[in-house]
């Protein structure tokens, strides 16, 4: 089991291959990347917090979708 690599070594190694002018943007990708995923488990996590609170209720598209086509022709 030691001949195996850990995941840091295995990106490492990735970068390493990559021609010196490709690691900096795929650094920068991979920490955006990672940005989108950490503001995208905060948002689910206060989602299912708001849920088991009570704080969100049942929502029909159809019916958002006749009241703003309602109101669109109010506006009119």
């Amino acid at each position: 089991m030691s001949g195996m690599k850990t995941f840091k070594e295995q990106a490492a190694e990735a970068l390493e291959a990559l021609p010196e002018e490709m690691r900096q943007p795929m650094v920068a990708y991979i920490f955006e990347q990672a940005e989108k995923y950490q503001t995208l488990k905060r948002l689910i996590d206060e989602g299912i917090a708001d849920a088991e609170a009570g704080n969100v209720s049942d929502w029909d598209f159809g019916d958002f979708l006749r009241e703003a086509r309602a109101r669109r022709r109010l506006a009119r």
